[in-house]
């Protein structure tokens, strides 16, 4: 498993999930993990009103990911980060469809349990209708 895709929104759940994606590749010599973050539309609205504008908006995203990013360069593991936008589920499935990755890492719950509710589970939408092996972490 040398291609990780590890969703994360920054949650306390999406930490949980940093750190099996952590343990995943280290047991894997040249693993590498992606992490994806997906601004959905609802998010991005906040995002824009509560700041001044798009350098601000940036940064509070990559603020979001600031400590997942921590825990892989202590970890010494190689990644990366893609940040998308669009609806979590969709856009995390296509991203991993189109990349072919070993395995997919997510947490059991997120940021927006709201839309969780009304909509269902991001994280069994994604393991639904995923093409490669996914790992919900609770």
């Amino acid at each position: 498993m040398k291609r990780i895709l590890l969703a994360s929104d920054g949650s306390e759940h999406a930490l949980r999930t940093t750190k099996k994606a952590v343990e995943l590749a280290s047991l894997v010599p040249d693993s590498v993990i992606t992490v994806i973050y997906v601004v959905d539309s609802d998010q991005s609205k906040t995002d824009v009103l509560a700041n001044q504008n798009l350098v601000q908006v940036d940064a509070k995203r990559e603020e979001r990911l600031k400590v997942t990013e921590e825990m892989l360069t202590e970890a010494g593991v190689d990644y990366k980060v893609e940040i998308k936008k669009g609806e979590p589920g969709p856009t995390i499935i296509k991203y991993a469809n189109q990349e072919e990755f070993d395995v997919l890492i997510i947490g059991s719950r997120g940021l927006n349990r709201f839309q969780e509710f009304v909509l269902g589970s991001v994280s069994h939408n994604v393991a639904k209708h995923a093409h490669c092996p996914v790992m919900i972490v609770k």
